[in-house]
């Protein structure tokens, strides 16, 4: 009986375990390629599934040598020490397991049908690794060891059938989008800034079109695909699509599927630049948006960085350039952005003479640089500068991104925020505002091969920017940012280092009150 209940324990602990690998393969766009990168900057979650398994395999039998001098009797020995190695193990994967539910981060794990398919053969695989262990005179507990590879293996198994699944829903998609010659399609790809400025956009329109957008996690060939199918009706005017992009042909695929009009591209940077290769792969992946776009397609560029002056160089369409100050022959441009504890202000002038004078909640120039763009295409559709700017008004925060929390004591939530090119944006926005500044992070989470350079740039650009910082985490992780910080000559009796957010909270009460603001940025996990 007891055999029976612990294989059944360890299977079902082990497709919990495998939950987190499952999230991270979703993440990755259910790409192996992209997984075994995934694998390779998760060193620490592997090595804590192997203690679990190489634990208790040992403590099953071992556990029951350590007891003899406590219980004579061999058969009760064993029990005890069987029943006290399950209960061991349960205990320290459900632990675990819980604590990656509770730290899922930017995107929550979703249950979809493709999940549910893959929790299925992770299921068969990993009772059937346990049943062999068992067979072969080998603690099943150590099959939990191989909780990250077993989500490998079921999603090579998969892919034919998901193939075939895929290309089924795309085609549908297809022909029910290629049957709507009245539709207006917009697509939007970039590094940074789609999802916002996609509903930045879908405000603006709202006013004169019914407009349907893509959700926010919702822009490989398959999410935009099943918003087509499920959510797009005959009443739509206008359809926006984010395009997210992790390889050549991504975009391609995309503009397929839908068939832009309109396309737009945002800031470029070096994300996902793992998958891509080189820099020069990404840009020309963003540039397949404008390649697909028909004969009167129009086209329009975030000009921020100098990357998007080189696509806007080379398109042959009709095009458009928005940007936050910048050139004046720009089609659109945010001028004279001011913060203040009530949101963003800023002039927003068009190439054709008109202006209007523009208040947000939102925060940023970045965001300034988004609504620009956004504005740019409202405009070339039709919407006057006043709807715009009534449009912009309207514009709610983005949920912890850079969100605008008022109060007797202001504070920016920007937790949501993984790159250092958003932590800048965050630190500069913090300057903007009078009184006691007060950043709490635990540093930049950004994947790549430098976390400890790009932490003590963070740490560098706080220096004017804000008056306190408090560390949130593990001190050896966040003696990067100290260092870069302190090497600018900060104070270090205004730099803390703390375990948890409720040591931080204390700090904040300390060193700030009425009338000053707290930055709250990137992940604070504690």
């Amino acid at each position: 009986m007891f055999e029976g209940i612990e294989l059944a324990l360890v299977v079902l602990a082990s497709i919990a375990g495998s939950i987190y690998w499952l999230h991270g393969f979703q993440l990755e766009r259910y790409q192996l390629p992209a997984y075994r990168q995934c694998l390779s900057r998760s060193k620490e979650h592997i090595t804590r599934d192997v203690v679990i398994g190489v634990a208790c395999m040992a403590l099953r039998w071992y556990l029951p040598v350590l007891l003899s001098r406590f219980i004579i009797e061999e058969q009760k020995r064993n029990r005890v020490s069987s029943w006290l190695t399950l209960v061991i193990f349960i205990v320290a994967a459900g632990v675990f397991a819980l604590k990656d539910y509770w730290n899922q981060g930017k995107r929550p794990f979703a249950v979809t049908m493709r999940v549910r398919r893959l929790m299925g053969v992770l299921a068969a695989l990993n009772f059937g690794l346990a049943l062999l262990m068992k067979l072969v005179s080998i603690p099943c507990y150590l099959a939990y060891s191989a909780c990250p590879y077993m989500v490998w293996l079921a999603g090579r198994l998969m892919d034919p059938v998901e193939t075939r699944i895929n290309a089924a829903f795309y085609e549908q998609a297809r022909r029910k989008i290629h049957a709507r010659s009245d539709l207006i399609v917009i697509g939007i790809t970039g590094s940074f800034g789609k999802t916002q400025t996609k509903f930045i956009l879908r405000e603006l329109l709202s006013k004169r079109y019914r407009v349907l957008a893509t959700p926010a996690s919702f822009n490989t060939a398959m999410g935009i695909s099943r918003v087509v199918n499920d959510s797009l009706k005959k009443e739509h005017q206008v359809f926006i699509a984010e395009m997210g992009a992790q390889k050549i042909g991504d975009i391609e695929n995309l503009v397929r599927l839908t068939k832009p009009k309109y396309g737009l591209i945002t800031s470029i940077g070096q994300q996902h630049i793992d998958t891509f290769g080189s820099f020069a792969n990404i840009l020309d992946a963003k540039y397949e948006l404008i390649e697909g776009l028909p004969e009167d397609g129009v086209a329009f560029f975030a000009m921020d960085n100098g990357y998007a002056e080189r696509l806007f160089a080379k398109c042959p369409r009709e095009k458009y350039a928005a940007a936050v100050d910048g050139d004046a022959d720009y089609y659109m441009r945010a001028t004279d952005v001011k913060i203040d504890t009530k949101g963003m202000h800023f002039t927003l002038r068009c190439s054709d003479g008109g202006f209007v004078r523009c208040h947000t909640r939102l925060l940023g120039r970045f965001n300034a640089q988004n609504i620009a763009l956004a504005s740019a295409t409202a405009h070339r559709m039709g919407l006057s500068m006043e709807e715009i700017a009534a449009g912009i008004a309207r514009l709610r925060p983005f949920e912890r991104k850079l969100q605008l929390i008022p109060g007797a004591r202001t504070v920016i939530d920007d937790t949501l925020n993984l790159y250092s090119e958003g932590a800048a944006e965050a630190l500069s926005v913090l300057s903007e505002f009078s009184g006691r500044r007060v950043i709490v992070t635990s540093g930049i989470p950004e994947p790549g091969n430098q976390p400890d350079e790009v932490n003590y740039a963070f740490g560098t650009q706080m220096k004017g920017c804000a008056d306190y910082v408090v560390l949130v985490g593990d001190r050896l992780k966040l003696r990067s940012v100290q260092s870069g910080l302190l090497s600018t000559g900060f104070p270090k009796s205004a730099v803390q280092i703390v375990a948890d957010s409720n040591d931080a909270a204390d700090l904040v009460d300390m060193w700030s009150g009425d009338g000053d603001v707290v930055l709250y940025e990137g992940r604070l996990d504690a």
